[in-house]
């Protein structure tokens, strides 16, 4: 019963100081979150794929770098980067 209210309390605490950033910032209202969570960057938005970055990250040994870097360019899912950057790290 008291973790529950603990609980009740920072998040009381945490929405005041969103309040108090968000009138710093001169952010009136907040846009709806959407039920669903956004999984993939539309094709249009998505910055052009080049292995240049992901090589060049791999050659000063910074392989989960490159993997997150591939899956920002390409939208991939974290197994299929990983896959993709380790195939790539071999040749």
């Amino acid at each position: 019963m008291f973790a529950h209210r603990r609980l009740e309390r920072k998040i009381d605490a945490l929405n005041y100081k969103v309040d108090l950033i968000l009138q710093h910032l001169g952010i009136q209202d907040l846009p709806a979150i959407p039920a669903e969570p956004i999984r993939a960057v539309p094709t249009a938005a998505r910055p052009a794929f080049s292995w240049a970055e992901i090589d060049a990250l791999l050659l000063h040994d910074k392989k989960i770098q490159a993997i997150k870097r591939y899956r920002e360019l390409t939208g991939a899912g974290l197994k299929e980067a990983k896959d993709a950057v380790e195939q790539r790290h071999r040749y």
